[in-house]
């Protein structure tokens, strides 16, 4: 199963009330971020919670790294795991969740 496989398999296993609130977000995957290349994801945009994105605004955006979430983790299960921990630590902050939030729910 690819990076990219296991990224989607996480986006389809989200609860159907979460998944049908997703909307004007695009969730992409990308070797590493230019400027942090130790970050495994990102949130770009305007949480839900603060309206979303404006008409004419470009959709929320999430990234998943690919590079360091593979070099960290060399076992296929717990890549698995973190890539799940990861795509729903992106969500929680479109959906406005702060970092202490997220370290409670055990999103970190």
């Amino acid at each position: 199963m690819s990076f990219d496989d296991v990224v989607r398999q996480a986006l389809d296993s989200l609860p159907p009330d979460i998944a049908g609130a997703l909307r004007n977000v695009a969730v992409v995957v990308e070797d590493e971020d230019p400027q942090d290349p130790d970050l495994y994801g990102v949130f770009d945009g305007v949480p839900l919670t603060e309206g979303g994105p404006g008409p004419g605004d470009l959709p929320n955006r999430i990234a998943i790294f690919r590079r360091p979430l593979e070099a960290d983790f060399d076992d296929v299960d717990e890549l698995r795991e973190e890539i799940r921990i990861t795509v729903l630590h992106e969500l929680g902050h479109y959906f406005g969740l702060d970092e202490d939030r997220l370290s409670e729910l055990g999103y970190e």
